[in-house]
Order: structure tokens, then sequence, then C-alpha cells
């Protein structure tokens, strides 16, 4: 999500089901991503299971749809406290809520009601904000407005974190000092809001031994520049037109990665550089990557492409293999770093030739294979929240 300054707000989160339970009575709704801004809401229905989930999917719903139409943040939380009453029985919500407003990638419009307070983590250090006090149909709200600057990482969460260890490791859970200084430990690395959320989450697994009490979800939101990142993949279907893919491909700004042997050939013919082949697997699934003087990387096709989009498919999940592309020295690996941490706006250049090794009957795959695969990819970065174009030649 990008707007006027050249911030862009990467989002990501993860959620823990209550043990036993097949739904998560957390839920996290984003709408609006566009360049006036983004709505964020996390919302945690009361107890747990088919109910909880069906009442955070209800009031996150709501929320964010109204506050994405633009009415004011009063009118919604005031239909929100007359649409879900007072349990009769415990005198709690049946569902509080987080809402994260984000005004053209320049100030941050939060309103708490009963959940963890948001952290805002800021030069690699904690940064209170202020909350004023406001009564909304009959509920207490804390409403905050914060302006943004680059690295910001505002960590929006449920309950559950803080539950996390009851009984166990901790006496009376996970204190909100002791997730602060958890989470300052990683700023410094350059992860994405998912894998940051991540990172929290799994930790709180663990602390729940594995077996979670409640429902918990948290929600990062990292605040960084744009940065474009172009990847070519497949010469031109017409050789006429390799200069113009190359030229084209070349004079845009940003990170270049080229995809696939005869690709990288022409890709060397064009800048009049030496293409030089690494000769070390460091996955024995992954072919080799290659170095030209004057692109970022340079990495085989099909195979590897097809690695990034396991990777992408993941990240949208449960992002269970960030550990394994985060680190990894393989083109698959680093084309997902470049895509999925570096990247904002990502530009794809596919080549629309039929590769002749690619007819072979003995090898399980075909040009339609290559093409389904960057179509799947660049569905699952713009679920991402990236801007993604596609030109083909």
């Amino acid at each position: 999500m990008s707007g006027t300054n050249n911030l862009y707000a990467d989002i990501g989160s993860v959620s823990l089901n209550h043990a036993g339970e097949q739904l998560c009575g957390d839920h996290v709704e984003i709408a609006g991503q566009d360049e006036a801004g983004s709505v964020i809401v996390l919302a945690d229905g009361l107890g747990s299971g088919v109910k909880a989930s069906i009442l955070s999917t209800l009031t996150s719903t709501i929320l964010s749809t109204m506050l994405a139409s633009g009415l004011k943040l009063e009118d919604c939380v005031e239909t929100i406290a007359a649409t879900l009453p007072v349990c009769a029985t415990r005198s709690i919500a049946y569902s509080t809520f987080t809402i994260l407003r984000l005004v053209n990638n320049e100030r941050a419009e939060i309103i708490q009601y009963d959940n963890p307070r948001v952290i805002l983590l800021r030069d690699g250090k904690h940064l209170e904000f202020p909350c004023a006090e406001l009564v909304v149909g009959g509920k207490k709200i804390l409403r905050s407005d914060v302006p943004l600057r680059q690295g910001d990482v505002f960590l929006l969460m449920s309950d559950g974190v803080e539950h996390a260890g009851v009984g166990g490791v901790y006496n009376f859970g996970w204190r909100r000092e002791e997730i602060i200084a958890y989470m300052e430990t990683f700023l410094h690395v350059g992860f994405t809001a998912k894998t940051l959320a991540t990172i929290l989450l799994t930790e709180t697994n663990r602390l729940y031994g594995g077996k979670p009490g409640d429902d918990a979800t948290v929600c990062a939101v990292k605040i960084r520049e744009r940065l474009t990142c172009n990847l070519l993949c497949g010469p031109p279907s017409s050789r006429d037109d390799n200069e113009k893919m190359m030229s084209l491909f070349f004079a845009r700004e940003g990170g270049h990665i080229v995809c696939g042997g005869t690709t990288s050939e022409l890709a060397a013919q064009y800048l009049k550089k030496p293409l030089s082949v690494d000769l070390v697997y460091h996955d024995p699934e992954i072919p080799p990557t290659a170095s030209i003087d004057g692109v970022d990387l340079v990495t085989e096709g099909v195979i590897t492409i097809n690695r990034v989009l396991l990777y992408a498919k993941n990240y949208l999940e449960d992002n269970a293999l960030y550990e394994r592309w985060s680190t990894g020295q393989d083109g698959a690996s680093k084309i997902a770093r470049l895509l999925f941490e570096e990247a904002t706006d990502v530009n794809f250049f596919i080549g629309c030739a039929i590769n002749p090794a690619h007819q072979n009957p003995e090898l399980p795959i075909t040009f339609s294979i290559k093409m389904r695969l960057i179509e799947e990819l660049s569905a699952c970065l713009s679920k991402m929240g990236k801007r993604v174009k596609c030109s083909y030649f």
C-alpha cells in the first residue's frame, strides 16, 4: 500500500487456534489498500471456536468496510456497540477490537477497545504514544493519532499473546514489556511484517507448550520506502524483439533479476558482459545461480520460479518456511528475499518464446506451465500488497 510520500505499508498477520479448535476466534480484516490508505482491524471474539470466529469476522468486516467507505470512526464504533451486545453472564463485550487506519501513509489513526495495547517500535526501540480516552456507545475507547516515519513497526495483537505461559513459563502470562524486549532484538534484521508477526506468534506457541489455551493473533505493520524490482523470464517470441525487451527491462529503476539459461545469455549479450556460472549447489533441488555485471541476480528459470511460488503460497498462509528462504543461498531463496522482503513494486518482463528444452517428452515442463507459474506468483505478490505489472514479449 502506497501513499503520497513514497512510503509503503507492509502488512502481515498470523493466527494460532485454541488447542482442539478448527476455527480461530480472532480475525484480521484489511480494506481499502490504495493510494489513500488502508484500514486494518483485528477483532477477538468472546471465547473460542465457531461462535467466536463468527463474532470476530462480523466485527472486523463491519468496521473495516465502514471505515474504508469514509465514515467517521465514532459512527463505526457506535454501530458495532449497538450490533454486538454485552454478554449477560460475564458482563463483557462479545468482541474486542483494534483499528489501525493509515491515512496517505502520513499518519496512523489507532482505535483500541479491550485488546492489548498496540506496540510501536521506532528506530529499533519501543516508543509509547499518547492515547485519549473516549466513551462511545457506552464503551471505553482509546484513540491515538501517530505521525508515521520510515521504519516504524506497529504490532497489533489479541490477548492470547499476553496469556501465553500462564501457569507454566510465566505466572502471570507474557508481560507487555517482555514482548517488547523480545521483538526489539529482531528489528535490525530487516524482516517483513509477516515474518515479524510469525516470529512473535512462534514464540507465543512455544510458551503455550504447543497447546494454546486461547486464540492468538498478531498483525504487524511496517512502514518503509518504496522499492522496485524487475524480473525477466524467457526470451521474446520473436528474435527481433530481443533488443526491445532488454532495453525496456534494463531502463527500469530498481533491482534486476534474470531467470533462465537462454534469457541470461541474451542479457549478457545485450550488456556486453561475460556470463559466469556458479557450480555450487546450495540446494540439491535448485540449479546454481550465475552472475552478470550489471544484474543483481541471475538464476535458472522454471524450477527456481516453481520453488519461489511454493514459498509465496506458504508466506500467505502460516509462513512456516520463512527460515528456509530468509537464510538460503540458492537462487529461489534469493529471489524470495528480493520479492518478499525488499520489493514493494514488481515488474515482470515475460518472454513468450517456447523453449525447445521444454518440448522434450522426458521433461514434465511446458510453455503453459511457465506462464502459469508467473501468473500465480504475480497473484501471490498482489495479495502481499505489492504493486505488480506484467509485460509480455
